[in-house]
């Protein structure tokens, strides 16, 4: 695979996996002080070299940890850096309560405040992915929150006067602290790299761009902001590190956050981020239709998230290949892929279907992609 971009595949997942019960039970006795770190560690090692054999065997070219290391998506990474604070979501953020699964699920989302000068003083993921890629034939493929979340849920308000007095002092840090670990990353041989993004998405629901302006952000211009934020944390990339965006409504326990087309920020999105690929929420109504697609410029790929994480229900090949064809009405097919639309476990809850009903999952975007492309 030197020299040869990862997100030129057709089949892919975004990254999370359910996690094993010997693991949960691993993570729960680690946090009653009845086993070590080194004895959770152990237990994850093992668990990682299962799941990489399963998305090995089903014909995956590119695997993940499946993020068993992590609790949540987004704060084990962030909290690693110096100046973050972890918080439990507050009233006035610029989010709603989870909807959707079984019932509402009144649970903000979690918030992360800036209290210092922003420093990368540890590894975030390195040691994580050198393992991954040691236990795998394919492509170790890993996935890192936006810097983005360190902003959108705050704004002017989660970020110190005192530390930074002038916002653009703070993303000028926040993309050096990105940029360290990225390097770091490629260095360690990483070649596709994944960033999850999922404010770009809320941007897309009125609700949500509402909330925005309640913490005294303006919502037109958080796109172009975020995309050059990113395009700051990944402009000296590796030349052979592929970097893709995921956008998602939210993800917890079978449960969304957001609704909306991707109309409003389609064409920042495709035009002035400069990332490889992007994986796009497309499995219900809520996604809105293809026609944003149509910004898309020649070059980069769309991974269409077809099939659901939400459910256990397994969706249909041929109303699979249905869609891939109306996409392509609107993108050149040979810039398009398929994939599930977010992570089947964005937190250790995970959502909720069977880990059967998620292998069969994956197993039917590589048929659908070998019977669509005649590859993977």
């Amino acid at each position: 695979m030197a020299g040869e971009k990862a997100s030129l595949f057709r089949a892919d997942h975004v990254g999370s996996l359910l996690r094993p019960r010997e693991l949960l039970r691993a993570r729960e006795r680690r946090e009653r002080n009845e086993i070590t770190d080194a004895e959770l560690g152990a237990v994850e090692d093992s668990c990682i070299r299962d799941v990489v054999k399963m998305q090995e065997d089903i014909g995956l070219q590119a695997v993940t940890d499946g993020e068993y290391r992590r609790k949540l998506w987004n704060v084990d990474f962030v909290r690693k850096f110096d100046g973050v604070l972890v918080k439990e979501g507050l009233a006035e953020e610029a989010g709603k309560s989870f909807q959707g699964g079984d019932a509402n699920l009144q649970r903000s989302p979690t918030r992360f405040e800036v209290v210092g000068k922003l420093k990368r003083v540890r590894q975030h993921e390195v040691e994580n992915f050198k393992f991954t890629r040691s236990v795998t034939n394919v492509t170790a493929k890993l996935s890192i929150p936006s810097p983005s979340v360190l902003h959108f849920r705050g704004g002017r308000g989660g970020v110190s006067q005192d530390a930074y007095p002038e916002m653009a002092a703070f993303f000028t840090d926040l993309a050096r602290v990105y940029r360290e670990e990225i390097h770091a990353l490629g260095a360690a041989g990483c070649t596709y790299l994944q960033i999850d993004d999922t404010n770009l998405a809320y941007l897309c629901d009125p609700k949500m761009r509402e909330g925005a302006k309640k913490i005294g952000e303006n919502p037109d211009l958080l796109p172009s902001l975020y995309a050059n934020l990113i395009n700051e944390c990944i402009k000296d990339r590796p030349a052979n590190m592929a970097v893709c965006t995921h956008l998602c409504r939210g993800n917890f326990a079978s449960a969304w956050v957001a609704e909306g087309g991707y109309d409003p920020v389609a064409e920042v999105l495709f035009n002035e981020l400069k990332v490889d690929g992007y994986f796009l929420e497309f499995d219900s109504p809520r996604a809105g239709n293809f026609a944003p697609l149509r910004y898309l410029p020649k070059g980069k790929r769309i991974m269409l998230g077809l099939v659901t994480t939400k459910t256990g229900q397994l969706e249909n090949a041929d109303d699979l290949k249905r869609r891939i064809d109306e996409a392509a009405k609107i993108v050149p097919l040979d810039q398009l892929g398929v994939a599930p639309q977010c992570g089947f476990s964005s937190t250790v809850l995970g959502n909720k279907l069977t880990m059967d009903e998620q292998i069969a999952k994956l197993k039917l975007v590589v048929d659908v992609a070998r019977d669509v492309w005649g590859r993977v």
